[in-house]
C-alpha cells in the first residue's frame, strides 16, 4: 500500500488549488487539514499539518491537504477570512463527489483552526457534520461573536500548547469553557505555538483519539 500523496489542483472560488491527495483502499474516513496563516508563511508543508496528515494516514484515514488562495501554486490572493473557508468549502465538495461514502474529519492548526471551525458549521447546515475535529492552538481570537460549534454529532478535540506565543493560551481556554457543547481540551505543558520537539506528543495524542 502507497502511502505517497498525489499532487493535484482543485478548482476553488478564485481558481486552481494546489493540493496533496492520498486514497488509501478500504479507508476509515477521510481527513481534510487546514493550514496556518499564509501571511506568515503558512503553507500545506508546515510540519504540524504534516504531523497531523501522517497521523491521520497511519490510523487508516485518506488525507487531503491544500493550499489556500494565493499560496504556493493556488490561484488568487490572501483574503483572510471567508474568502479561506470557500476554499476549504470547495476542496470538500471536490472529494466529497468521489468518495461520498467516507465520513469526514477536520484537522485546524492556528488560523487553520479559524477555518475548520467555520467549514464546519457550513458544512452542518447543509447536512453533512463532521465525524472528528481537531484543532491544534486555534486562533480563537479571529473568529466572530456569533460563530458557534454546533455540530453536535462530531467529536471535537482541542489542543493547546501552554506556552504559545502566538495564539494566547488564555484566549483559547476562555474560549473552550464557553463552548455548550461536550469537547476535550488538551493542554500541552512547556511547549510552544509549532510544537518545536514536540510533535511526536502531539502525534500520540490525536492518534490515541482517531
Amino acid at each position: 500500500m502507497s502511502s505517497r500523496e498525489n499532487s493535484l489542483f482543485i478548482d476553488g472560488p478564485c481558481g486552481p488549488l494546489e493540493a496533496l491527495y492520498l486514497e488509501l483502499p478500504e479507508a476509515r474516513g477521510l481527513a481534510l487539514l487546514c493550514h496556518p496563516n499564509p501571511v506568515k508563511g503558512g503553507t500545506m508543508q508546515n510540519k504540524v499539518v504534516s504531523t497531523l496528515q501522517r497521523t491521520a494516514r497511519d490510523a487508516g484515514y485518506s488525507t487531503l491537504r491544500f493550499n489556500y488562495r494565493g499560496v504556493g501554486a493556488s490561484a488568487g490572493s490572501h483574503d483572510m477570512g471567508s474568502g479561506e473557508v470557500d476554499d476549504a468549502e470547495s476542496v470538500v465538495q471536490w472529494v466529497h463527489e468521489r468518495l461520498p461514502q467516507l465520513p469526514l474529519s477536520l484537522f485546524g492548526f492556528s488560523f487553520g483552526g479559524y477555518v475548520a471551525l467555520n467549514l464546519a458549521e457550513r458544512l452542518a447546515a447543509q447536512g453533512l457534520v463532521p465525524e472528528r475535529m481537531f484543532l491544534v492552538a486555534p486562533a480563537v481570537m479571529r473568529l466572530e461573536s456569533e460563530t458557534t460549534v454546533s455540530s453536535q454529532g462530531s467529536s471535537l478535540t482541542v489542543i493547546q500548547p501552554e506556552q504559545d506565543e502566538v495564539v494566547n493560551p488564555q484566549l483559547v481556554y476562555d474560549w473552550s469553557a464557553s463552548l455548550q457543547r461536550p469537547h476535550e481540551l488538551l493542554k500541552v505543558a512547556e511547549c510552544g505555538h509549532f510544537f518545536h520537539g514536540r510533535l511526536g506528543e502531539l502525534k500520540d495524542l490525536v492518534s490515541s483519539r482517531l
